[in-house]
């Protein structure tokens, strides 16, 4: 005879958050949104990405990167502790596998900043991530942003204008485009599709 419940509600599905990964073309602001949108939301845990980059003045290590060597890079591939990890201007960028999905079990809402490449193989390996891909209000606007940096090298600029025309055409894989157009909008925006408020 099977077993019946009588008088018991339903359990309530699983509720955990969806990793929500915000993408773009270099230049477009993403650093910019991500850190209004925590300045008034803190409890959105932004992943920490690992890279083989030399820290820009100002930079601290394990709070815009975790700076590592080309030898530990390797290691963190090989162990399979990276979500993501992708080349880009000559340096490696990868996503902590462990604690995204630490924080996601947790309940909290996870965000991913991170480029073309990393946003294509996260959706290979969390199919159900949101993907936003931020777009630059005009092309003209990205060209005066990624050359009024100061910072880098006309060769890496280039480099960077290059890319961007490649990740502008892959605006279509994206669930949503948001248009950056007012750091203050495209932050509300962003938290309304993290059913954050």
């Amino acid at each position: 005879m099977a077993a019946t419940s009588r008088g018991t509600t339903p359990e309530p599905p699983d509720v955990r958050p969806r990793l929500t990964v915000l993408s773009g073309p270099s230049g477009v602001g993403k650093s910019t949104v991500v850190a209004h949108m925590r300045k008034v939301h803190p409890e959105v845990w932004l992943s920490v990405s690992a890279t083989t980059r030399k820290p820009r003045p100002g930079e601290q290590d394990g709070v815009q990167y975790y700076f590592v060597t080309d030898d530990e890079f390797d290691k963190l591939i090989a162990n399979g502790e990276l979500l993501e990890w992708a080349e880009f201007a000559g340096n490696r960028y990868g996503t902590p596998r462990r604690a995204v999905q630490d924080r996601l079990e947790a309940g909290e809402p996870v965000l991913l900043e991170i480029d073309l490449q990393g946003a294509r193989l996260v959706r290979e390996s969390m199919p159900d991530a949101q993907l936003v891909f931020l777009a630059p209000p005009s092309w003209e606007e990205l060209v005066r942003r990624l050359t009024g940096r100061g910072t880098e090298s006309p060769e890496v600029i280039e480099r960077r204008l290059t890319a961007a025309r490649v990740e502008l055409a892959a605006e279509s894989e994206f669930d949503v485009t948001l248009v950056n157009t007012s750091v203050e909008d495209v932050a509300r925006e962003l938290l309304a599709l993290m059913d954050v408020v």
